[in-house]
């Protein structure tokens, strides 16, 4: 391939990128014996029918001279999408090879952990449970860095990205209704006048009113503030009515009071009273884990495991190790909560706050062994007398 084709390539590709907003990318490298790992083929592909000449470019960054600008410009651009697949190293590759930045990605292989097929899913696994496509993998160990390349390694790396887009489009689909309305709703919630001024107890009922208010606006199609304004919720929040004459006592309360209305504000008040604190800053450096912590971590993977499943998320998505290495640390030694992701967002609600409940021992865990098979049964524990 001459340096002139590949640079002319690069450029009507990228343009095409550009007007489509979304390029796949893909690379094959050599890092043994190396001291870095030597970039050897990038592959790339837009939606067909959005291309000027070729869908898909199969470009050899060994030859000499490769004006790789147009390439670079167009990863760096925020308005692109660069659709990979477990891409952290091409990313790497593609930054240090091209001197660029790639702003704004989306990893097939992540989306598909909160889609609930598992936070570490192959691509060919991917594209034969999603699409229902078996594509044939012959040239996974071949020397990349050997030219020239064989039609058996071109095929194979075309095969690596042809149907990368189809699979992040089916991805983004199956995600999108679940993480638009979680991100509106945190976006509100964080919009409302002194929220900031809430206190740890009062922002979780804050947050349950706030998906009460759009919940209720939507149903009856109507703005969120003929519903309820934002500064008589959060001062409903604040002062935590429990009764219909404390509602009627706030501010701008209006038709919120009426009787059916004021149940389900109270209702409302009632869940957000249920759930955790919002967790407080961490400051202190962890002190140094013990061994007698490991039991204790195994027991809360096993829980966080569990509601995973029920979940239909990966369990990767909701700990690491050393997530909850630094829980059960915090825990024994009676310091502040740990500023983990598991404890924060939703991820606390759906297991974070349970977990915490657990290691105090408020709940505990068995094996149900009915049914189709073993399950772990979280359960109550009772007082003993």
């Amino acid at each position: 391939m001459s340096e002139e084709g590949q640079s002319g390539r690069l450029t009507a590709l990228a343009a095409d990128a550009r007007a489509a907003g979304k390029l796949a990318l893909d690379t094959e490298f050599m890092g043994e014996g190396r001291y870095r790992t030597l970039l050897c083929l990038v592959q790339l592909a837009i939606p067909e029918g959005m291309a000027s000449s070729e869908h898909i470019a199969v470009i050899d960054p060994l030859e000499d001279d490769l004006d790789g600008s147009a390439l670079a410009a167009v990863l760096a651009d925020p308005a692109v999408e660069i659709v990979v697949h477990a891409g952290r190293q091409d990313i790497a590759l593609m930054r240090r090879c091209f001197q660029t930045d790639v702003t704004n990605v989306f990893d097939t292989q992540v989306a598909a952990g909160f889609a609930g097929l598992g936070a570490q899913a192959s691509y060919d696994s991917l594209l034969a449970d999603i699409l229902g496509l078996r594509v044939a993998k012959t040239a996974s160990f071949t020397r990349w860095d050997a030219r020239p390349l064989s039609s058996e390694q071109m095929a194979y790396a075309r095969e690596d990205v042809v149907h990368l887009l189809e699979l992040a489009a089916e991805l983004e689909r199956r995600l999108s209704a679940l993480v638009a309305r979680a991100g509106q709703r945190l976006t509100l919630l964080a919009r409302l006048p002194r929220v900031n001024g809430l206190s740890a107890t009062a922002r979780p009922i804050a947050r349950e009113l706030v998906e009460w208010r759009e919940d209720t606006a939507e149903r009856q199609n109507r703005t969120v503030q003929s519903v309820l304004s934002d500064a008589t919720l959060v001062e409903i929040a604040r002062r935590r009515p429990s009764s219909p004459a404390d509602l009627q006592k706030i501010r701008g309360v209006g038709s919120a009071g009426n009787a059916r209305r004021a149940q389900d504000v109270l209702g409302a008040v009632e869940r957000g009273a249920e759930r955790p604190p919002d967790p407080p800053p961490q400051s202190a450096r962890a002190p140094t884990p013990k061994p007698d912590d490991v039991p204790m971590i195994a027991l809360g993977e096993a829980l966080l495991r569990a509601r995973a499943r029920e979940a239909g998320l990966a369990y990767e998505l909701l700990a690491a190790r050393a997530d909850l290495q630094a829980i059960v640390t915090a825990f024994r030694t009676g310091g502040e909560e740990a500023d983990v992701r598991t404890l924060r967002g939703w991820r606390r609600e759906l297991a974070g706050a349970e977990l915490l409940r657990l290691l105090g021992g408020e709940i505990s865990l068995s094996v149900n062994a009915a049914g189709a098979g073993p399950r772990i049964r979280i359960e109550e524990r009772e007082d003993e007398q």
